[in-house]
């Protein structure tokens, strides 16, 4: 299996994987809390479904992520994970309001739980089955770098601490502390809603093509010029889409050398990047020394 074909299937596995445990979730929630009323449950039913909405659109955004290059979408069509992950922050946004409205109702209209032993089983199973998700998505990240991916990794993550404090609130709530329900209902949707904000952010950090970490890009300039024959290298720039990098760069080179011997620098420059760096698409101008001015602002030049 090549490295491609290997993406390929890892996140095709991670997207199934999410929608699956999403769907037994919503059920095994919805049916303790139609017997408990628990808030806290309610809380958790409200984020499983738009768990499920949202693992289905990274589904389909992750299918067409995946599509190849062709002559309208010349750089791929990898920022479609972006945009599912603005999709992402929206879904959990609007579930955080709506726990808090109905926890503020529960507030002002206390009324007793049902069967907390019921919510505590589904809340054992759902920290379970979440902690085995996290673990796939955790892989999968660290082999593709897949923005929509992440996005949901870190929704899920919330959602483990979501679900660990829906079961304390149920376990309270038996002892007869039943108020301490909505009270966890609030603080559960505040910590959604900075998730949503989160994923937000790096969503809209892409899709306005921010670059690579500062480290990553004085490294990818200094791998450059460890190549023989290269005098220095500038005007480094990056942008991410999906799971590619995609990365450009100008080699000084002399000016004696003939095309054929600076094309064959700029292709080595290329591979010492692509080795290190295995998500990048490299494209490399050669500049002869002579003629190089002064550096691109902001990236400074290595020699």
């Amino acid at each position: 299996m090549t490295p491609s074909d290997r993406h390929v299937s890892l996140l095709k596995l991670a997207t199934r994987a999410s929608l699956a445990v999403a769907g037994t979730l919503i059920v095994a929630k919805a049916i303790a809390w139609y017997i408990s009323g628990s808030v806290s449950l309610l809380a958790g039913l409200t984020d499983s479904v738009l768990d499920g909405a949202t693992s289905f659109l990274n589904l389909l955004a992750v299918h067409y992520a995946l599509r190849p290059a062709d002559d309208d979408h010349r750089y791929g069509h990898g920022k479609a994970e972006a945009l599912a992950g603005i999709a992402q922050a929206m879904f959990v946004a609007a579930s955080a309001v709506m726990i808090c409205v109905q926890a503020v109702e529960r507030l002002r209209h206390p009324e007793p739980l049902g069967q907390a032993d019921l919510g505590i089983a589904v809340m054992v199973l759902s920290l379970v089955l979440t902690v085995a998700l996290l673990a796939i998505q955790h892989k999968v990240i660290r082999e593709t770098g897949s923005t929509a991916i992440r996005a949901d990794s870190l929704h899920y993550r919330s959602d483990l601490m979501l679900n660990a404090s829906i079961l304390v609130a149920l376990v309270l709530a038996s002892f007869g502390w039943t108020q301490l329900d909505a009270f966890f209902g609030l603080g559960i949707a505040v910590y959604i809603l900075w998730s949503a904000v989160h994923i937000g952010r790096e969503s809209i950090a892409i899709l306005m093509d921010k670059e690579l970490p500062p480290d990553v890009s004085e490294d990818m300039l200094a791998l450059a010029c460890s190549v023989p024959g290269v005098l220095g290298a500038h005007d480094l720039r990056t942008r991410v889409s999906g799971n590619h990098w995609f990365v450009q760069l100008h080699l000084e080179l002399p000016g004696q050398l003939t095309l054929s011997v600076a094309h064959g620098l700029c292709e080595e420059a290329e591979a010492a990047i692509h080795a290190k760096y295995p998500l990048a698409e490299v494209l490399v101008h050669a500049d002869p020394q002579e003629v190089v001015g002064a550096n691109a602002p902001g990236t400074p030049a290595l020699s």
